[in-house]
């Protein structure tokens, strides 16, 4: 009768375990907090004289407009924000409402980067540009963008605080292969926003959860202060990836969190849910309450265990086992359940703290249009997204916001064809208002 026993030990185990857990539940009072705390930091964010010591840079995007579903023309887009660096020629066609990708290359990024092969015929004409470019950048106009600090573990030398998009130019004109004309330098989120807009036109939100969270939204150019101008509305990234920095989330962070933050390539970068569920994995073991005590070198190796796991764990037992034997563990049925807990809760915390980020947007939007009820839809891209299930979010976004009506699209290449929509965008607008519109505004200086 191991089982016998083990079913007793499992009853004291699980309180050892609770005391982990925790640590990571909030209260939806809780959720309430940090949702309030994020709407001050934006207030900051957005304010004249105090943006510049602000935890969540809110910075601006200089995009005024979403699609309306009327642009067309070929344009190129680049896309460099993850492991692999992309260029792509997209054509928008008005009447079909669709977006064709040409040709994508893919190059992963220690390879020479690559311009222009599969392009040849476009040689010698000028070509409208969208450039993604996921890292906090200081954008002074759309085609002028300063990067502030590399993050998700790059560091190249010499581009800090320097303007990524002459670089960009400078690159490209030393190819010679073909020139190009207005450059809009996009953020990923903003890509993301702009690629479900074609498709959804009351996309008004873009969002990425992956290696790192962050979102955009669009704001009234009235309380955008730092920037001339009261008309309309700018596209905000907010970059909240920075909310906490200041140690304003302190009172909610684990432990666990501090650990994962101390050693991380980019400090400040929250939720890596990954390095998390790893942390207190080892923990409980080295507390004898999994595997026996015994911790794989596997397990006790950092970046072995994969944010993939996290979602197939949750998905279910038969899943959870594998992974275990995987990373070389002796597990039982126990372990296997405690796993599955553990990887539950703590992913159900970043959701939640996703979510109430969400909220304080919505609930800006709504307030801001002075509506009793907005119904919006938020693009979003990001593996997590993706590979988990996201009812956790959408139920927590719906009871931080009940007067908000929140449909959610995840957007199909949002750094590449969001890159080619805001300069489609940009293009049109810059043939609707040809007059009214200084270069600076319309943000397409050419």
């Amino acid at each position: 009768g191991h089982y016998k026993t083990r079913a007793a030990e499992a009853s004291s185990e699980e309180l050892g375990v609770e005391k982990y857990l925790q640590l990571f539940q909030l209260s939806p009072e809780m959720l309430q907090e940090v949702s309030a705390r994020l709407r001050k930091d934006l207030l900051r964010g957005l304010g004249k004289h105090s943006h510049h010591k602000a935890p969540v840079k809110m910075l601006p995007t200089f995009v005024r407009a979403t699609p309306d579903g009327t642009e067309k023309g070929d344009f190129l887009a680049l896309d460099l924000g993850g492991t692999n660096f992309r260029v792509l020629h997209v054509r928008v066609e008005e009447e079909a409402q669709k977006v064709l990708k040409m040709d994508s290359q893919i190059c992963a990024i220690p390879q020479e980067m690559m311009l222009g092969t599969g392009e040849q015929n476009l040689k010698g004409k000028t070509l409208p540009l969208g450039f993604t470019f996921s890292f906090p950048c200081e954008q002074l106009e759309i085609d002028k963008s300063i990067l502030i600090r590399w993050t998700k573990g790059f560091n190249c030398s010499g581009v800090e605080g320097k303007d990524v998009v002459q670089l960009l130019k400078e690159a490209i004109h030393r190819r010679g292969d073909y020139d190009i004309g207005s450059v809009a330098m996009v953020n990923d989120t903003v890509g993301t926003m702009m690629s479900c807009g074609y498709r959804d036109q009351s996309c008004e939100i873009g969002m990425i959860i992956g290696t790192g969270t962050n979102a955009c939204y669009m704001e009234e150019m009235k309380n955008v202060k730092r920037i001339e101008g009261e008309d309309g509305r700018m596209c905000i990234n907010t970059e909240w990836g920075g909310f906490g920095d200041d140690g304003s989330l302190d009172d909610i962070l684990t432990e666990f969190d501090v650990e994962v933050d101390k050693t991380s390539i980019n400090p400040g970068q929250k939720l890596e849910t990954d390095k998390i569920v790893r942390l207190v994995l080892v923990k409980i073991t080295k507390d004898k309450l999994l595997f026996k005590g015994q911790i794989s070198e596997t397990l006790g190796t950092p970046g072995q265990f994969e944010t993939k796991f996290i979602s197939e764990i949750e998905d279910g037992l038969e899943n959870a086992k594998k992974i275990l034997t995987e990373l070389g563990l002796d597990w039982d049925p126990v372990d296997a359940c405690v796993v599955r807990l553990v990887c539950d809760t703590i992913s159900s915390r970043s959701a939640r703290l996703c979510a109430a980020a969400l909220a304080t947007l919505v609930n800006r939007i709504r307030n801001n249009r002075k509506l009793d009820h907005l119904k919006t839809t938020v693009g979003v891209d990001g593996t997590v997204y993706r590979k988990h299930p996201t009812s956790k979010l959408q139920k927590a976004v719906r009871l931080l916001a009940p007067q908000c009506d929140i449909t959610f699209l995840v957007s199909e290449d949002g750094s590449g064809k969001g890159a080619a929509m805001v300069t489609a965008v940009a293009q049109r607008l810059a043939h609707q208002f040809p007059v009214i519109l200084n270069s600076s505004d319309l943000f397409v200086s050419k």
